[in-house]
């Protein structure tokens, strides 16, 4: 399966050498460049890529309105994960509300760039790198004083909740399922029915849900 990606950045330096290192792998193809988010906004309702890597801050619309516009979107499955120069944006809360799937720095090696973007395709924890694990511990603490009511909480069964709260520690499936003594597939099928039940598209937008709501605390494990 070949995964096609769009580059939404307003300096084409830094979209040439993002298609320069991703068209070196297989399997990875760059179908559009937008040099701001309104053509961001355009170009994945017509090219529909699998992922697209959008820079925070653009003109015309921002990176988080275009995320949020994006997701917005019922018929499009296209992750969004935010492209940031500092390691502590303090956007970050506010584009995981907006649906990104994650962050990544512009200045991160190539391997973690290709692994992260193949990571956002499989559904699989883009909350495993230390940057967005900080981000959500003391970002998602300040944001909300009060545990925000969440529907589809209380619908979760304790081995659901279980998982959510592992998920939302930035562990794998792999990881959940030998930490759980479960097979993986299990584990699989155990994150399908609490995104369904809390109405998320990711895995991500799950461990908001359990941020807001106090079924996680930050800062707790």
């Amino acid at each position: 399966m070949t995964v096609r990606i769009l580059l939404a950045d307003d300096e084409a330096l830094v979209r040439a050498g993002l298609r320069m290192i991703l068209e070196a792998e297989p399997g990875l193809e760059v179908v559009g460049e937008a040099a701001d988010g309104v053509d961001a906004l355009t170009m994945c309702r017509e090219l529909r890529p699998d992922v697209a890597l959008v820079d925070i801050r653009m003109p015309k619309l921002d990176g988080i309105q275009a995320a949020r516009r994006i997701t917005a979107d019922a018929g499009n499955r296209t992750a969004v994960v935010m492209l940031t120069t500092f390691d502590a944006d303090e956007h970050v809360v506010e584009a995981l509300r907006a649906g990104a799937t994650g962050f990544l720095l512009k200045s991160m090696p190539r391997e973690q760039l290709v692994a992260a973007v193949r990571t956002a395709v499989s559904g699989d924890s883009l909350l495993a790198p230390t940057l967005l694990r900080r981000l959500l511990d003391d970002f998602v603490g300040r944001a909300d004083a009060r545990p925000r009511p969440a529907p589809g909480i209380d619908q979760l069964t304790p081995r659901e909740e279980e998982v959510l709260r592992l998920v939302a520690r930035g562990l794998s499936n792999a990881e959940i399922a030998a930490g759980l003594v479960l097979g993986e597939g299990t584990v699989k099928t155990h994150v399908a029915r609490v995104l369904a039940k809390l109405g998320v598209r990711d895995r991500v937008q799950a461990v908001v849900v359990a941020y807001e709501s106090g079924l996680v605390r930050p800062g707790r494990p």
